[in-house]
């Protein structure tokens, strides 16, 4: 019976070669599309899901009111990891992670500068990274250990045995390898490529016990079978019993499993975003592509009823039931569902590096997973049942009599099943298309937002080996030979923040007023490198104003806080320290271009820095510049690569999340039309051959070829327009719930939707009207006779 099911499917797809090829092509890109959503969710859903203590693992969190807003964040103090361990009864081990700037590592004359963590000794016994080499419960026990990925030792070691080697990091200790953990997956929010012991930090003096300094991120493993909800009711108690200034202030653990898709928070309280809204949003697309593609099948398979309902009756009326009439369509579609499965691996497999590459991801098919094929095979089987489920039951349910009789009509209701399918497809690639348009918008309106400093020919570098040391030196050369116009040193790129605080004290303070000010330093000409506009006073020199040392600038939004009329001259109080307001300069973009500017002090002189900040000679070329930069960086610093950065090019990485999710939304509304206007083209092919003979008819009338392609396209367009009413609402709430995350955002125009319904219309048109201008322009004398 399997056999002869086969043979007819086989017959029936190869007698309507060109149905068939519009079907497979349909379902190849429709299953293709699918399968590479699906991956990025299984790589997204899977995150950190491989360490084997995963279900015991929490990461210890601040929430505080600041700015009269309830925060949460995940660095803490560096001695609660100790502190924890002590007092809670529920913790086995707390582990602790800082990161390094990328150290420069040293191995005879071959240097390179990688990055790496700082982690407690237990660090390999928590987290279920692999050894290669060595023990994980005492690799980091020494002081001076360090632990390589496989793929940095072999950077450094080639083939030779990395274990017992030395490793020279920063020019000032040397460290010995003691392990090799295997290469970190692409699923893991850790990103490290060496490790080295909690304990160097200590030897350093770099560690401290200040319940003020949040700067170290804080892992808990809990005792098997131990309550997370004591565990936090008493770490809501911690932080006031150790900083009495704080008596609000509140930490509380967050449980793995939710690091990656819901690490959202709003007022203190996980509000449902996160990357979870991007994997349910494209786990929609990826179920609808491949739906649209399914309709496609069921369309053409219905629409060509007629042509298969003697077959149906012949077959009826010989003894076949309709059981077995069901199994055969479904089963034929099973098999086009099959052989564009085998072609969508094929093409996921040619499309998956570009992919990659928009995605920011490394995913690959597992071929060698069982579990893999599993997946594949009830794909192929859920497809073939959805798209052949409803014409297996509407071809099956053909009464024999009627048909042989010659009286079977195709149904010519206003809306049958095949119209609304054009519909749910169309409806669809139309949201899609609005939703690109808003997000490209969004971007593009941050993207014109002033950043409120000159971005163009500035460069920074941050310090490394003597950088600090010879900063004067440095600056001197860069400036006499005309290398740079402006140059100055600060405690962070202009497009990061690494520090904020609160506390400050100063004149007429509101005693409630806990605002949390972004903290940055800079030293002499900071206006003039980073091209700031100053509203008030003027800009740090030294040499003029010996004082400036303690002096501090301050933008407009930390103005309207501390409310100081005549601000130049007034102190403001921070660390200890008295600084004294010199100048008052227009907000300026340091973080989130999407979010309103924050207050912000900058001190001067004395504070601490960690970058210089050049701004090159516009009368210079580009690739001149940065030579004659190497030379002299390699002058002062000649066991440390030149490795600087574009400020330009910095800030237009923070549009990348956003720019990805605006380019793979355009992907997918692209496909999500193509797959449509495939089903559309073949209905239109259809309804040409059905209707031949009423067009040779009309034209003998005298009807002319563009009338006749008004009639042939309205019903195709009136479906469209349909679907541009229906899809309307859905895209304008998706969209005005996403822009809701943004406090910087752009209005929803009414032409944005009018020019998407314009679009899908004459995408439509174009589909159909080849079709029908052919159909149209066929000589009459011909179809008559051939009818």
């Amino acid at each position: 019976m399997f056999t002869s099911f086969f043979r007819i499917a086989w017959r029936n797809m190869i007698r309507a070669k060109g149905f068939t090829v519009i079907n497979i092509t349909g379902l190849i890109v429709g299953m293709a599309s699918a399968i590479l959503i699906m991956l990025w969710i299984t790589n997204e859903v899977s995150f950190d899901r491989f360490h084997a203590r995963k279900d015991r693992i929490y990461e210890a969190w601040n929430k505080a009111v600041f700015s009269g807003e309830m925060n949460t964040w995940n660095t803490t103090p560096q001695i609660l990891a100790r502190t924890l361990e002590k007092d809670l009864p529920e913790v086995e081990t707390a582990v602790r992670v800082d990161w390094t700037q990328n150290s420069l590592l040293t191995i005879g004359e071959q240097r390179m500068t990688i990055p790496g963590n700082v982690v407690d000794s237990n660090f390999l016994e928590v987290f279920s990274f692999p050894m290669v080499k060595g023990n994980m419960k005492s690799a980091l026990d020494n002081t001076f250990s360090i632990v390589l990925t496989e793929k940095l030792a072999r950077k450094l070691f080639g083939r030779e045995d990395p274990m017992g080697k030395i490793v020279r990091v920063d020019e000032t200790d040397n460290f010995t390898v003691t392990g090799v953990v295997a290469d970190l997956p692409n699923n893991t929010r850790f990103d490290f490529e060496y490790l080295i012991p909690w304990a160097y930090k200590h030897y350093r003096n770099d560690d401290d016990e200040n319940w003020g300094n949040n700067s170290t991120r804080t892992y808990v493993l809990l005792k098997e079978n131990a309550s997370l909800a004591s565990a936090n009711a008493q770490m809501k108690l911690l932080k006031p019993r150790y900083d009495k200034t704080e008596p609000k202030w509140e930490m509380f653990l967050y449980p793995m499993d939710r690091w990656h898709l819901y690490s959202s928070f709003d007022n203190g309280v996980e509000d449902g975003g996160g990357r979870i809204t991007f994997v349910r949003m494209f786990g929609i697309v990826a179920a609808f592509i491949l739906l649209i593609a399914c309709i496609n099948f069921m369309n053409l398979s219905t629409a060509r009823s007629e042509k298969r309902a003697k077959e149906v009756g012949i077959r009826k009326v010989v003894g076949a039931q309709r059981h077995t009439l069901i199994g055969q369509f479904i089963g034929e579609s099973t098999l086009l569902s099959f052989i564009a499965c085998v072609f969508a691996v094929l093409l996921v497999q040619v499309v998956l590096r570009p992919f990659n590459g928009l995605t920011d991801k490394q995913l690959a098919i597992p071929y060698g997973d069982w579990s893999f094929w599993l997946y594949v095979l009830g794909f192929i089987l859920l497809t073939g049942l959805l798209a052949g489920s409803y014409p297996a039951f509407f071809l099956s349910s053909f009464q024999p009599v009627k048909v042989l009789k010659g009286t079977f009509r195709r149904s010519q209701a206003v809306f049958n099943p095949r119209k609304i399918l054009v519909v749910l497809q169309f409806t669809f690639a139309i949201v899609l298309i609005i939703c690109t348009i808003i997000v490209k918008q969004q971007i593009g309106h941050a993207q014109d937002r002033q950043s409120g400093y000159d971005k163009n020919n500035l460069v920074y570098h941050v310090f490394t080996g003597d950088i600090g040391k010879n900063y004067e030196l440095i600056k001197n050369e860069l400036l006499t030979t005309g290398v740079a116009a402006y140059v100055t040193k600060t405690s962070s790129p202009i497009t990061q923040s690494w520090s904020d605080g609160w506390g400050q004290e100063w004149e007429g303070k509101d005693p409630n007023d806990k605002t949390d000010f972004f903290r940055f330093n800079a030293d002499d000409g900071l206006g003039k490198t980073a091209g700031l506009e100053f509203l008030q006073g003027r800009d740090f020199d030294l040499r003029r104003f010996p004082t400036d040392s303690t002096g501090m600038i301050i933008n407009e939004s930390a103005l309207k806080v501390v409310k100081f009329k005549e601000p130049i001259g007034k102190v403001i109080k921070d660390n200890g320290t008295d600084w004294h307001i010199v100048g008052v300069i227009k907000d300026f973009i340091l973080t989130n271009p999407y979010a309103p500017t924050r207050p912000m002090l900058i001190a001067g002189g004395k504070a601490w820095f960690s970058t210089i900040m050049i701004r090159f000679n516009s009368a210079n070329g580009t690739a001149s510049n940065i030579a004659s930069a190497e030379k002299i960086f390699k002058q002062y610093n000649p066991k440390y690569p030149f490795d600087y950065k574009f400020v330009d090019e910095e800030y237009a990485r923070k549009f990348n999340a956003e720019a990805r999710i605006g380019t793979l939304a355009a992907l997918f509304a692209g496909l999500t039309i193509f797959i449509s206007c495939l089903g559309l083209f073949g209905l239109a092919i259809f309804m040409a051959e059905t209707r031949i003979r009423e067009i040779g008819v009309r034209k003998v009338l005298g009807a002319s070829v563009s009338g006749l392609v008004a009639l042939l396209s309205k019903d195709f367009l009136r479906l469209v327009l349909i679907a541009f009413i229906l899809a309307t609402p859905i895209a304008w709430w998706a969209m005005h719930s996403w822009l809701s995350d943004y406090q910087y955002r752009v209005a929803i125009q009414w032409w944005v939707f009018a020019g998407a319904g314009l679009v899908s219309l004459l995408i439509a048109l174009a589909t159909v009207s080849f079709q029908a201008i052919r159909a149209a322009l066929m000589n009459p004398v011909k179809s008559l006779r051939s009818e």
